[in-house]
């Protein structure tokens, strides 16, 4: 049946039944757009597949998101919209992608518009090349039974996502190109300000929150102008942006600046074999998201709009939207990313990545035949995820832009007899999730225990908590201190809540030296003359 048809049919329903038949099977909101009907599915009603941006296709590509038409008759949100283009991973299970893909969806508990719960947006991972808001581990029903209402958006990835060109910057009134991934989330917060009351949230108790490039955004958010005012909390997990821009990146320096960007881009668009805009936007978008593996970084960059700056120097400056945050890392987060392929291999690359620093980062991070392969896990966990996370509690404290609750994972679940990180030493990268969103029980075949239920709800009811209050504490839950720089008091979730320091500082203190160090005129005279060969393969 065509969709059209579909639409008359609900229509017809509700005239002949009466609406609140039709309620009872299938949830209606207005929203600014038109009417949206949804599923009741476990005492929720839940909306997928709401779009909340034009799609960005044709001379669309590579804009800012639009705003998205109205329509007639009613939206059967109840499916999830595809993904955004992207070069799909197998973990993600069966997931369809497609340029046309800025679309959201909504958990949400209450039985009126007016119970004014507190939201709750989820924002994916992927290293912003894939992510999916239909991912299994992504789905907000548990925590939406805590009492608030869940939104997860999607954002464009990879190169239709963060390609930076100076024929982009030339027709942007703005006079900036790449990050329109990040544009995206900006317009799905902004769509959660004017509609989420209509599913019975509370517009001005937004808490955003994100895994890994999620994470990442958050952080981004977090310092950008754009976002002031669209949110009133921020949760990250493994997630940060505070290293200083680099070209090529490495993990914890992953941002350029717009003109380094811009060069990168002319270099994908010369593979591409295109020598305009228009020919750029006639290519279908798979040749342009395969084409990502022949070279180029696709990441958010220092545009001066959504990234004003050095995120460092504008916490430091208290140049950033105040509020609470809860943010931390897990213990093992490199284990995901696996080891250089010798131990020469990996000398080799401390001492590209930090030169005069190397003889200091390998005396904490050693090299030895018996520590190698763990050394480099560990300076891929610190470098990209924990001393960021640190450097942003130690700065948000300092500049008292509101109270920060930081944490560490370091529980073992139960793996698979052949998943590749089975020998992993701690947490590996992304395992909190399945706890956060309380869905161990999509792993029935795993020996799951009952500490591991009880962690899961706990960290619930933490993060609920912190979306409600401000604060993670209460319902009866053991108490977790903000961090301060006077008592840098850390949650430690390993079998149970406990309190407990900041871990491996004597490592993140050493880091701390080397990007002090790189912020100096030295440090990036270094970086600047100690280049590797460029990474395009010009096949034309």
């Amino acid at each position: 049946m065509t969709r059209t048809f579909l639409r008359l049919a609900a229509l017809f329903a509700a005239a002949v039944f009466g609406s609140s038949a039709l309620a009872a099977t299938a949830p209606t909101v207005h929203i600014a757009n038109g009417v949206v009907q949804g599923t009741h599915e476990d005492g929720l009603s839940i909306y997928r597949g709401i779009p909340f941006a034009a799609p960005p296709l044709g001379a669309l590509r590579w804009r800012a998101p639009q705003p998205v038409k109205n329509w007639t008759g009613v939206l059967h949100a109840d499916h999830f919209a595809p993904a955004c283009m992207q070069h799909l991973e197998a973990w993600m299970g069966p997931i369809h992608d497609s340029e046309d893909c800025l679309y959201l969806n909504v958990w949400s508990p209450a039985k009126s518009a007016k119970a004014n719960l507190p939201v709750m947006v989820w924002i994916y991972g992927g290293g912003f090349t894939s992510g999916a808001t239909s991912i299994a581990a992504y789905s907000g029903e548990n925590l939406a039974k805590h009492g608030v209402v869940v939104v997860s958006i999607s954002y464009r990835v990879g190169p239709l996502g963060f390609l930076a060109l100076p024929a982009l910057s030339a027709e942007s009134k703005h006079h900036v190109s790449g990050n329109y991934g990040l544009l995206d989330q900006i317009a799905g917060l902004r769509w959660v300000q004017h509609n989420v009351a209509a599913f019975g949230g509370d517009p001005h108790k937004v808490t955003i929150f994100g895994e890994s490039a999620g994470g990442i955004s958050v952080s981004m958010l977090a310092a950008s102008p754009l976002a002031h005012g669209l949110f009133q909390s921020a949760i990250s997990e493994s997630g940060s942006s505070f290293g200083p821009t680099r070209t090529p990146p490495a993990p914890g320096e992953n941002v350029q600046t717009l003109a380094n960007a811009e060069r990168e881009g002319a270099a994908f668009e010369k593979h591409l074999g295109a020598s305009s805009l228009a020919q750029l936007r006639q290519l279908p978008p798979s040749t342009i998201d395969d084409a990502r593996a022949a070279g180029g970084e696709f990441w958010p960059v220092m545009d001066g709009r959504v990234i004003v700056g050095d995120e460092y120097n504008l916490y430091k400056e208290g140049r950033y939207n105040h509020t609470p945050v809860l943010i931390g890392t897990n213990s093992d987060e490199g284990a995901l990313f696996g080891t250089p392929p010798t131990r020469e291999a990996y000398l080799n690359g401390v001492r590209q990545r930090f030169g005069p620093f190397a003889d200091r980062v390998l005396a904490v991070y050693p090299a030895t035949p018996a520590a190698w392969r763990q050394s480099s896990m560990n300076l891929m966990r610190d470098t990209a995820f924990a001393w960021g996370t640190w450097s942003w509690a130690r700065l948000q404290s300092r500049t008292h832009g509101g109270p920060v609750y930081m944490y560490y994972f370091d529980h073992i679940q139960p793996r698979p007899a052949d998943s590749p990180w089975k020998n992993a030493i701690g947490a590996v990268h992304s395992e909190e999730i399945v706890y956060v969103f309380e869905h161990i029980n999509q792993s029935p075949n795993l020996p799951w225990t009952p500490v591991d239920r009880k962690l899961s709800a706990d960290m619930a009811t933490y993060w609920t908590n912190f979306a409600k209050y401000g604060t993670p504490n209460g319902n009866g839950l053991p108490n977790w201190p903000a961090f301060t720089n006077a008592s840098a008091k850390v949650m430690h979730f390993t079998s149970a809540p406990t309190v407990g320091g900041v871990a491996n500082l004597h490592k993140l203190e050493v880091l701390n030296a080397y990007f002090a160090w790189r912020r100096t005129p030295q440090g990036e005279a270094w970086v600047k003359n100690h280049k590797p060969a460029p990474r395009h393969a010009d096949a034309h």
